[in-house]
């Protein structure tokens, strides 16, 4: 059959009701419904009844007031924040913000077109429109003339031009003329998207291989605003615990348990701070989930509880792969419960994986979402709190999964082209709600390969099989930037690179860009070098040890940061593009893989190899965040670097609590907060947030929470009265005052004492000086002004004069 593009026709009727716009067009079904005032569902289908993709979006259609009106062209539906134009004749639709500013539109000659089973939305393109986001993906910060296909894969040693990757989030935000919007495409078949490429700017569009056209479009009057309506959507992390933000340790595979007790007390030993060590598949008898090898690790649980009582908690791997093994009882179990996808003839789908021949829980099926969340009983009676999923793609050796072999999902009998994507998401869907139902009201932690839009809410995501090398580093900070745009604030890379061998310089620069990262973790691969941070030298070794150090000092900024995604969505580290959206030079250079850790920390990568690198500073006064030296944005600078001096720089007006350095998160600080505070003519404000950081407690208010504002036109600092009924750890408040010539302050209107010292956010090691010793007195902070008080939970207002 030669099939053709087929747009959608004229509107031949449509009825209105509660705001929800529904008709048919040239024998097409369509249904237009505003979710709030910024979010609009659009859905239309070749049949009588609409797809239904039930995974990913949480939220309910809001009750709103809209406006529909109608004149002889179109149909208008219009909210307190977006208007979205329906023409009649084609049927095309065009969205605009609420000054009438055109947003997005379809394209007026091809609209929403059918080829076969395929749908395509084709959009205008403006000359200045970028795009960005997209997820885990590979190129540039800007998305402009690339395309994209969404189609988990298992990406092993994957590259800058390798797509896809492991996981798909079809949601992209877009910029037309300075002004953004988003477009989550909710269909989990096959998707394409094209941003402008090979048809010299004409159009851009995006298809799914079947099903309908299911998308939400988004307005938002910045990139973070569109960010935090997505989130609304697809919904928000949940808190993690405190000790997922530690430092992590991995290898394929730290094996016989005497290896693992080795490298715990190596950390203690020497001072190295860090809360995870990894189990991966060389712990199971066979590569068999839900088993320990009896030989390797004749008693798991002493060995849980040892790194317990050392501060450590244990995660380990776990693959969707059932071994097809009579005997062994999760099989056994999982034939029984009648739990694994089949072929259409009824028969279990079987696939050769690390264990051999095996059949593949349907997570997409509540029934073995409680089938393996029983299992996991196995773990959580050890006492683990903690899941690595792994190649759950799903991957298999040597094979594609052939298309026919069915799912459930959720009822509605499928088959791998609709479900494939959503499968690693619902695996860790059910190893998080098993833990959760294991382990009562302590916090697990769990962490993907694979996911969907939604996966947040479940997991954090690692980038999974890189290489080691500059180019691997740098392009796995633009995918956790890209992350964070997509709604998965959580995510992380394999410091060092899984693949290949790491340099010491190598390691040493991407430990200290990883310090700043959501999830903090190293990771080799069997038959390499060893690759924890002693592994690579004593020089290394310091300064390992230094920006591990500061990473625990940051907790109490860190665990702020997941607390607001937790809340709303916003990433914790944010791109340049979040914040700094129509300034054309973050679009080009080493400004693409620069980020924020949260409002107030500029990190600029460089690579290991450079002896000077040029970065850029956006708009606004900053200061070097080890030096204090003071920079004005909006430029370029070409900087010297060094193995140990990371480009780190804070923004006027920044607000970062820290702390004393701990070996672990359990591990009690000294009680000082050390509020750090980076004068500038301008208002700024950081929400303070704390909790006991393992239960879920703080959802009933059992929580210390306050919000801190620097206002430097007024002389003003505030910390408002304390939230919840949780008691802060801290006792005592030393406010560090960086940048502030005054030497009269008053706290809540009593005159205090101010006194000055030099101090160095990461300290000195014992044979080296941290920076170069050509330039150090360029490199001291010195006369910072600090003021110390106790921390009463009664608002305390800080004046200067």
């Amino acid at each position: 059959m030669n099939f053709r593009n087929e747009s959608v026709g004229p509107i031949s009727s449509f009825s209105e009701h509660n705001n929800t716009i529904e008709g048919r067009a040239d024998n097409r079904n369509f249904r237009l419904t505003p979710y709030n005032h910024s979010i609009m569902r659009v859905q239309v289908s070749k049949y009588d009844t609409f797809d239904q993709y039930p995974f990913s979006v949480v939220m309910k259609p809001e009750d709103i007031v809209a406006d529909v009106s109608e004149n002889q062209q179109d149909i208008v539906l219009t909210t307190d924040s977006l208007e979205m134009r329906v023409s009649k004749s084609p049927f095309r639709l065009s969205f605009y913000n609420c000054n009438g500013d055109l947003l997005n539109e379809d394209d007026p000659t091809f609209g929403i077109s059918w080829l076969g089973e395929e749908v395509t939305n084709y959009k205008s393109l403006a000359q200045d429109e970028i795009f960005l986001g997209m997820g885990e993906k590979s190129g540039g910060l800007n998305r402009r003339g690339s395309s994209y296909d969404n189609w988990n894969s298992d990406a092993f040693g994957f590259n800058n031009d390798t797509d896809p990757l492991y996981v798909s989030t079809p949601f992209f935000i877009g910029v037309r003329e300075g002004k953004p919007y988003g477009i989550f495409l909710d269909n989990t078949y096959k998707s394409h998207f094209n941003f402008g490429t090979s048809n010299n700017d004409r159009f851009s569009y995006f298809s799914a291989s079947a099903g309908d056209l299911n998308y939400y479009f988004i307005q938002g009057d910045t990139v973070n605003d569109v960010i935090q309506q997505y989130a609304k959507l697809t919904g928000t992390i949940q808190m993690p615990p405190k000790w997922s933000l530690g430092f992590q340790q991995c290898r394929y595979s730290y094996y016989p348990d005497h290896e693992v007790y080795n490298i715990a007390d190596t950390f203690r030993e020497k001072k190295i701070p860090a809360d995870v060590i990894y189990l991966d598949i060389h712990y199971m008898k066979d590569y068999m989930a839900f088993t320990f090898d009896k030989e390797r690790f004749p008693n798991p649980k002493a060995l849980i509880d040892k790194l317990t009582s050392q501060g450590f908690k244990v995660v380990v791997i776990l693959d969707p792969g059932i071994a097809t093994k009579k005997g062994y009882g999760t099989y056994d179990r999982g034939i029984e419960k009648d739990v694994f996808v089949k072929y259409p003839d009824g028969s279990a789908y079987e696939a050769s994986v690390w264990p051999g021949n095996s059949h593949f829980t349907d997570f997409t099926d509540k029934k073995g979402r409680d089938w393996w969340a029983d299992e996991l009983k196995f773990y959580t009676d050890l006492g683990l709190e903690g899941f690595w999923n792994d190649m759950n793609e799903p991957a298999c050796w040597g094979q594609d999964i052939p298309d026919m072999v069915e799912f459930d999902y959720e009822g509605q009998q499928v088959t791998h082209k609709k479900a494939r994507n959503v499968y690693g998401f619902q695996m860790v869907r059910a190893t998080y709600e098993g833990a959760r139902k294991q382990i009562g009201n302590k916090r697990p932690f769990t962490l993907t390969r694979s996911g969907f839009s939604g996966v947040q809410r479940y997991s954090a995501v690692w980038t999974g099989d890189n290489v080691a090398g500059d180019d691997h580093m740098l392009l796995g900070v633009r995918l956790v930037n890209s992350l964070g745009m997509a709604g998965v604030p959580v995510a992380g890379y394999d410091i060092g690179g899984f693949v290949e061998e790491s340099s010491p310089q190598l390691f040493a620069r991407w430990l200290a860009v990883a310090t700043f990262a959501p999830f903090f973790r190293v990771h080799s691969m069997v038959n390499v070098r060893d690759s924890e941070p002693w592994a690579y030298g004593e020089e290394v070794e310091e300064i390992s040890r230094n920006y591990i150090n500061l990473r625990y000092k940051m907790m109490p900024y860190l665990y702020s940061l997941f607390y607001r995604a937790y809340q709303n969505g916003t990433p914790i580290n944010k791109s340049l593009a979040v914040d700094y959206t129509n300034d054309p030079e973050i679009y080009h250079g080493n400004a693409q893989d620069e980020f924020t850790l949260g409002d107030w920390l500029l990190v600029c990568p460089t690579t290991s190899q450079q002896q000077y690198s040029k970065i850029y500073i956006p708009e606004g006064n900053w200061y070097r965040f080890f030096t204090d030296e003071r920079v004005k944005g909006s430029q370029h600078l070409v900087i010297e670097t060094s193995m140990e001096d990371l480009p780190v720089y804070a923004k006027e007006g920044a607000i970062i609590p820290l702390q004393s350095v701990v070996q672990n998160t359990h591990e009690t600080h000294d009680g000082e907060m050390k509020l750090h505070i980076y004068h500038g003519q301008v208002k700024t404000s950081q929400q303070y947030f704390e909790d006991d950081g393992e239960t879920f407690d703080f959802e009933h208010e059992d929580f210390y929470r306050r919000e801190i504002v620097f206002d430097g036109n007024a002389r003003q600092i505030t910390l408002s009265e304390k939230e919840g009924s949780f008691k802060s750890a801290f006792k005592n408040l030393k406010i560090y005052l960086h940048g502030f010539e005054a030497t009269d302050f008053k706290i809540n209107g009593q005159d205090t004492n101010i006194s000055t010292e030099d101090i160095r956010l990461i300290e000195p090691v014992t044979e080296f000086d941290p920076l170069p010793q050509r330039d150090k007195k360029n490199y001291l902070i010195s006369d910072i002004k600090f003021i110390e008080t106790e921390l009463i939970d009664s608002e305390i207002e800080i004046e200067w004069s």
